[in-house]
């Protein structure tokens, strides 16, 4: 069988190419430079196989989308606590480059550039050189692309001779205490970390690791921890697209991050990373061709966060009565993963059970993985039952409840 998923995005990207509209990002010159026209999308599942369509092979610099990213980073090397003494997670509803401050003087959130220079800043320890703190945001981006990313020197060399507003921003950020080292240093870096080459693999893949809970799908590397992620997704989902943020998540509905490279990366916890690139930009600076890629991925894939599939309602497979004829055992047959909702619903079908001594057997052997939670809430289930006095064996073949079951 011929797999259709690369038909499927060929598709795609044959009828969002016919869009022309937008503009090149005139800012920094180097990007004023940019082919308009190339135009590519990927996808990564979550045990690392990647799609690709249109110009997959080319590379561009990473931009803003390196924000949520290099956020993780901040929060794996200080702590929650610490990074949000100097960033916000508030959506600025300002565009990305606007004076966007809380009363305190501390930036709104990470995505906007004021929120972003002063996040750079509290990467790895202190007393880290500029030197030091560029490599770990070097090392920190590689491996979520799981390969090694370069800057591209003639872009950082473009965007510094015109930085600053950047600078002034930084200036205001450390008038106010949060940000941490000189301003000119926090801005260099800033403006090398925005200038890292990745094409739409890279994009897809680092999406897709923040996805899994910080493990990058093809290498296996935990390259921040899984609450660094939840962390770092929430805060995408809510102020990733700057102004455009309520719509995106609303029409789209995948956390996403934008670049006025042209580039866009998109993340759905647990399903896929998404990479999407095109250079002309739409009046809040991202890909048009981008936008409407994931327009109709969020569509066609079933792909927007709030439309969750339904689990819990079929979480059981079966109950098989007792044969009087035979050994008298209730099988009770669980399917699907075991998260909160779920494992709810399976504890209701085991309470349900005709209290008539009979032994049970819950069937786990279709069940594809647990949470926590659902792993704690059907242990106890059985211990409880056995509480109670009734013969309960597990069935788990694969080690879903581990050994207290």
């Amino acid at each position: 069988m011929r797999n259709p998923i690369p038909e499927l995005l060929d598709e795609m990207l044959r009828e969002c190419a016919d869009d022309d509209g937008g503009e090149l990002h005139d800012e920094i010159p180097e990007l004023a430079e940019a082919d308009p026209d190339r135009f590519a999308i990927a996808l990564c599942t979550a045990d690392g196989t990647v799609y690709a369509t249109g110009d997959a092979e080319h590379r561009f610099t990473i931009q803003s989308i390196s924000k949520p990213l290099v956020y993780a980073l901040a929060l794996a090397d200080r702590g929650l606590e610490k990074v949000l003494e100097h960033v916000g997670v508030e959506p600025s509803g300002d565009a990305f480059h606007e004076i966007s401050l809380e009363p305190s003087g501390r930036p709104r959130n990470p995505m906007i550039n004021v929120g972003a220079v002063t996040t750079h800043s509290l990467v790895g320890d202190p007393a880290w050189s500029l030197a030091e703190r560029d490599e770990r945001v070097r090392a920190g981006l590689s491996a979520f692309a799981g390969r090694e990313l370069e800057i591209d020197e003639a872009v950082f060399e473009s965007e510094r001779s015109v930085a600053s507003h950047t600078l002034a921003l930084a200036y205001l950020s450390h008038s106010q205490g949060k940000l941490d080292g000189e301003p000119h240093d926090a801005v260099d870096g800033y403006i090398r970390q925005c200038s890292m080459l990745v094409d739409v693999r890279d994009l897809a893949v680092m999406a897709m690791t923040l996805a899994n809970g910080g493990r990058n799908p093809i290498t296996g590397e935990q390259v921040v921890p899984v609450w660094a992620c939840t962390q770092a997704l929430s805060v995408m989902a809510t102020c990733g697209m700057y102004d455009a943020a309520g719509d995106w998540m609303s029409r789209v509905g995948i956390p996403a991050k934008s670049g006025v490279a042209g580039g866009v990366l998109g993340a759905l916890p647990g399903q896929i990373g998404a990479g999407a690139f095109s250079p002309r930009l739409d009046d809040v600076g991202t890909s048009v061709r981008g936008a409407r890629a994931f327009a109709r991925m969020s569509t066609e894939l079933g792909l927007h966060l709030m439309h969750a599939p339904e689990v819990a309602t079929h979480v059981l497979y079966g109950v098989v009565e007792p044969d009087t004829d035979g050994d008298g055992v209730r099988e009770v047959q669980l399917q699907g993963t075991m998260h909160f909702a779920a494992a709810e619903a399976a504890l209701r079908e085991l309470e349900g059970l005709p209290d008539d001594r009979s032994p049970v057997v819950l069937d786990l052997t279709r069940v594809v993985s647990a949470s926590a939670i659902g792993r704690r809430l059907l242990t106890e289930a059985v211990e409880r039952m056995r509480a109670d006095g009734r013969d309960v064996r597990v069935a788990d073949p694969d080690g879903v409840l581990g050994t207290r079951a």
